[in-house]
């Protein structure tokens, strides 16, 4: 599998992952140190970051995740050891703008670290 294909499968996971709450899949694709940054989190003011464990935690208690939504990625941008990769997401309550972050870990698995995202209620 190409580093392509396999950035491809990471960001497929992460978003399979939150749609069904599969916080083990989760688990797996993110790297350790992996963090959401957003502006405005969910009509809040401000930057708001969120941890690992605080997102898992979060996808476990069903406060995030669980809704189906269709992906398109905008774009992949790889070199050597990191990758930026532009998601458009909607589910049925939102639309989402996603910029993903990956490294390619010590055991040769692309992993997200970061996630940056813009998410819009449907009107």
């Amino acid at each position: 599998m190409t580093h392509r294909e396999k950035i491809n499968q990471a960001i497929t996971q992460f978003v399979k992952g939150g749609d069904t709450s599969d916080f083990q899949l989760l688990d797996k694709v993110f790297h350790h140190d992996f963090r959401v940054t957003n502006n405005g989190f969910m009509g809040t003011p401000g930057v708001t970051i969120i941890d690992k464990q605080k997102y898992l935690s979060n996808i476990k208690e069903g406060i995030f995740g669980g809704l189906p939504r269709t992906m398109i990625i905008e774009s992949i941008d790889e070199s050597d050891t990191i990758a930026m990769v532009k998601l458009r997401l909607e589910s049925s309550e939102n639309h989402f703008i996603s910029y993903n972050s990956l490294i390619l870990d010590t055991d040769d698995e692309w992993k997200l670290i970061n996630n940056l995202a813009v998410v819009e209620p449907k009107k």
